[in-house]
C-alpha cells in the first residue's frame, strides 16, 4: 500500500521555462534509463523476495518508492517548463508562442493529449514499456541489473545537466545525480553482503557444466589471434572456481543439415 504526500521529495523550480528541455526530461521519466523503469524494476524484484528475507524486500521497496517520488519531481519539472499558455492560448495552438515552440521542438502530444504536462513516454514520444524492467527472481542477477540501471540513469542525468543553464533545473538534477550515486553503491553493498553468488545462479551444480569451456575466452575473429594476455584470458576467475584460458577458435559444430525439414515444411504449406 502506498500513501501520497503533496510535498515533493525535493524542490523543483524553473526560472526560464523551456519546452525543448521539457522534451528532453521525458527521457528521464519514461525512457530506458528513466525513473519509471527503476521504480517498477525494484518493486517487482521486491515482490519476488521470499518472506524470510523481509529486510531485503523492504530495502527494494523503499528504493522503489523513492523512485516514484523522482517521477513526480520530473513530471513537475516538465509541467513548469511548459507553463505560460492559458486555456484560450491552447485553443489558439500555433498562435501561442509557447505551444508553437513546443510543436516545433517539443512533444505535440503534450499539448494535444496532456494539456502541457508530462506523459509516460520517452523523449521521442515512445510509450514506456515494461520490457525495460528486469526482475528475474534471482536476487544476485537483479542486483547486477540494478547497478546498470542506476549507472545509465546517472549518465542520463549528467547529460541533462549539461543541456540546461537553468539554476532550478541544475539543483534538481544535482539531487537526482546524488541519489544515483547512493543507489549504485547500495546495490554493490548488497551484492557484497550476499557473499558467494557467482556465477549466477550459483545453485546449479557446476560439475554438470562443460568443463572444457566454462572458463575459456573464445575468440571470434576471422583470423586466429594470439592470446592477448588480458585479465579475462589468464589468471583466476573472479568466482574463485576456475582459471581463465584462451582459445583462438570456436569448438565448431558442422553445417546445420536442415534441407529435409525445410522441404517437409514447404510440402505441408502446399
Amino acid at each position: 500500500m502506498f500513501y501520497h504526500d503533496d510535498e515533493l521529495q525535493f524542490e523543483v523550480e524553473v526560472e526560464d521555462p523551456n519546452p525543448r528541455f521539457a522534451k528532453m526530461l521525458q527521457q528521464a521519466i519514461g525512457g530506458a534509463e528513466g525513473e519509471m523503469r527503476v521504480a517498477l524494476q525494484y518493486m517487482f524484484q521486491a515482490f519476488a523476495v521470499p518472506a524470510e528475507k523481509q529486510e531485503i524486500r523492504q530495502f527494494l521497496m523503499e528504493t522503489a518508492t523513492e523512485e516514484l517520488g523522482h517521477i513526480e519531481m520530473l513530471a513537475t519539472a516538465v509541467s513548469k517548463n511548459l507553463e505560460g499558455a492559458s486555456d484560450e492560448a491552447r485553443e489558439a495552438a500555433r498562435e501561442d508562442a509557447v505551444i508553437d515552440e513546443m510543436m516545433r521542438s517539443g512533444q505535440p502530444r503534450q499539448a494535444l493529449s496532456a494539456g502541457l504536462h508530462a506523459m509516460p513516454v520517452d523523449s521521442n514520444g515512445a510509450p514506456f514499456t515494461g520490457n525495460y524492467v528486469v526482475a528475474s527472481g534471482n536476487l544476485a542477477a537483479d542486483l547486477y541489473a540494478n547497478v546498470m540501471a542506476e549507472s545509465t540513469g546517472r549518465l542520463l542525468a549528467t547529460r541533462l545537466y549539461e543541456f540546461t543553464d537553468d539554476p532550478g533545473m541544475k539543483d534538481m538534477l544535482e539531487y537526482l545525480i546524488a541519489r544515483d550515486t547512493m543507489h549504485q553503491n547500495q546495490w554493490h553493498a548488497a551484492l557484497e553482503a550476499l557473499g558467494e553468488h557467482r556465477p549466477v545462479p550459483n545453485s546449479f551444480d557446476q560439475s554438470k557444466e562443460n568443463q572444457e569451456y566454462n572458463y575459456t575466452f573464445m575468440s571470434t575473429a576471422r583470423e586466429e589471434r594470439e592470446d592477448p594476455q588480458q585479465p579475462w584470458t589468464q589468471g583466476e576467475a573472479p568466482d574463485g572456481n576456475g582459471d581463465f584460458s584462451y582459445s583462438p577458435r570456436q569448438p565448431g559444430g558442422g553445417n546445420p543439415d536442415l534441407d529435409e525439414m525445410i522441404d517437409e515444411m514447404h510440402n505441408e504449406v502446399k
